[in-house]
């Protein structure tokens, strides 16, 4: 135990459980193995498990993107579509609170899809949801290079991937507290960039811009919803847009799930998971709909520059909004602001990757290899695998690589969507277990409210959205489109019953769902609670504990 861990611990109490006690420092000393699951080492804090899911959420989705989603429908129309989505991302959260605080295991998407409802569906599933962070993480470290040729055009981007590649590498092969400090300060930065932008929209619109008192102008003109696609009919233009950013609000909230995978690693799940489940979700949803509030008020939807494509500081609306308030614009520092929020996402795509193939291994749809640990109780195969793949960001040194690269990429679109409807399935079949072994989900650790139908809710919408997120394809009709829209579907829908063919697998009946490995254990552990004594200690404990 390090000194800021000594004094964490100055003033705190036990948390009293039942069953032997087994301290957090027992699970640090070895790899320890429990019926077919590997026990990671659970040295996350909960202001980690929450750093980590923002810092996997709040990307280039939300400093770029954001200007796109607002540039399709509007400022109100980009509004109601983040806050509607956002409705679909909590009904996935609780529903995986649920299961994770009872059975926290790491990789745990896949575990509670093969134990609850059927294996072929977690073997689908998992290595679905892998291959798009695997992919991702090249795509990150392609957007750190651009990034930085924002100040040196002249250089290689070739030079970039691969310097970050090794170091972001590197650091998912040191023990997982090390990973968890190293993205609570990359989401820090993240999170009070926001916060600026927060304060900064709020004075800019109530008057100290060049134009003074500015209120809810830009929702007059040009308008509160912009048309899209169609021409001849407006309304049915404006719901075109709407549509269009409610798939794009989606893909920028994935990340959020990244809870679930982190669970196996954390210090007292039972208490730490539901905290940070509900804190992160509330965070992420005053952000996202926050910022893309103020950017609506203070940059009109037609603006030129929100359309120009650019992945820089120069298409980010939160440069834009500062430029047209007249506020002298440092674009050096906003893109510094986006590199860290790259490195960010690409940190989160090596561990949560590795995760879920531990996950996978555990459950039996990956090599046995994949579970390996080492002293410090990283998965060092599994991250070592997942890396590699980050090596096909070179794949755009050549323009023919380019365009493989843009399929692979694409694949990864829709494979959110598909997890968190995989999620809401699983808790279906979850709740169907308990009912099946007479325990109540009074006695759950964490229980989540307006079941099942909340689950329901979510499932459903996420299903309409994986159907018609390639809607843009029929405006005009293009075959090319079509199918770089739905790859990830074939893809998922293949994996799934090429695995049912050869496994000849069943689906799970709820009396025989496996509740008990991964749970059992946990219950005889004995985690200490922290509670701060002093009057920082107790605000930093309510901000991120």
């Amino acid at each position: 135990m390090d000194n800021k861990d000594r004094a964490d611990d100055m003033g705190s109490k036990p948390f009293e459980t039942t069953g032997p006690r087994h301290s957090t420092s027992d699970l640090e000393k070895a790899e320890v193995e429990v019926g077919t699951t590997v026990q990671l080492q659970r040295r996350l804090k909960s202001r980690h498990l929450q750093m980590i899911a923002i810092g996997g959420t709040i990307g280039t989705g939300l400093f770029i993107g954001s200007g796109g989603a607002l540039a399709n429908a509007g400022p109100a129309g980009a509004l109601i579509a983040y806050i509607f989505v956002g409705t679909l991302v909590y009904s996935v959260m609780v529903a995986l609170g649920e299961m994770a605080t009872y059975i926290p295991i790491s990789g745990a998407f896949t575990a509670y899809a093969a134990r609850f409802v059927d294996p072929s569906l977690g073997f689908a599933m998992g290595w679905i949801y892998w291959f798009s962070w695997a992919i991702t993480f090249a795509l990150e470290l392609t957007a750190s290079g651009l990034i930085i040729q924002y100040w040196s055009p002249e250089l290689n981007i070739g030079i970039f991937i691969g310097v970050f590649w090794a170091v972001i590498s590197a650091i998912n092969f040191l023990p997982v507290s090390f990973y968890g400090e190293v993205e609570f300060y990359f989401a820090s930065i993240k999170v009070l960039t926001v916060i600026g932008f927060l304060i900064f929209g709020i004075c800019i619109d109530a008057g100290a811009g060049q134009h003074g008192y500015l209120g809810f102008h830009t929702w007059g003109n040009p308008g509160a919803f912009a048309p899209h696609l169609i021409e001849n009919n407006i309304p049915l233009a404006k719901f075109v847009g709407f549509w269009a950013v409610m798939i794009q609000a989606g893909f920028s909230y994935q990340g959020t799930e990244l809870v679930g995978i982190a669970a196996g690693e954390t210090a007292n799940p039972r208490k730490t998971v539901p905290a940070a489940i509900k804190k992160t979700f509330w965070r992420i949803l005053l952000f996202f709909v926050g910022a893309i509030f103020f950017i609506g008020l203070l940059v009109p939807y037609d603006n030129e520059d929100l359309l120009t494509g650019t992945t820089d500081a120069a298409s980010s609306p939160f440069v834009i909004a500062a430029k047209l308030a007249g506020v002298p614009v440092l674009p050096s520092l906003i893109n510094a602001v986006l590199l860290t929020v790259v490195l960010s996402a690409a940190n989160s795509n090596v561990y949560s990757g590795s995760r879920i193939l531990v996950g996978l291994a555990n459950e039996g749809c990956a090599p046995r290899i994949l579970t390996r640990t080492s002293s410090g109780g990283v998965p060092y195969v599994a991250v070592a695998f997942t890396a590699a793949f980050g090596l096909l960001g070179f794949m755009n040194e050549s323009s023919s690589g380019g365009t493989v690269f843009n399929w692979f990429v694409n694949i990864t679109g829709v494979a959110g969507f598909i997890s968190w409807t995989c999620i809401g399935i699983s808790h279906l079949a979850f709740m169907r277990a308990l009912k099946a072994r007479g325990v109540s989900r009074d006695t759950l650790p964490y229980k989540a409210w307006g079941q099942p139908w909340f689950t329901w809710y979510g499932v459903g919408f996420n299903i309409l959205i994986i159907l018609t997120q390639g809607f843009t394809a029929f405006i005009p009709w293009n075959t090319s489109n079509f199918f770089v829209a739905y790859i990830s579907l074939i893809l998922f829908a293949v994996l799934y019953l090429g695995h049912k063919i050869v496994f000849k697998t069943k689906f799970v009946k709820p009396i025989e769902a496996d509740l008990d490995t991964g749970r059992k254990e946990v219950d005889e552990m004995f985690f200490e609670e922290h509670i701060p004594t002093t009057w920082y200690g107790k605000l930093g404990n309510w901000l991120l504990g």
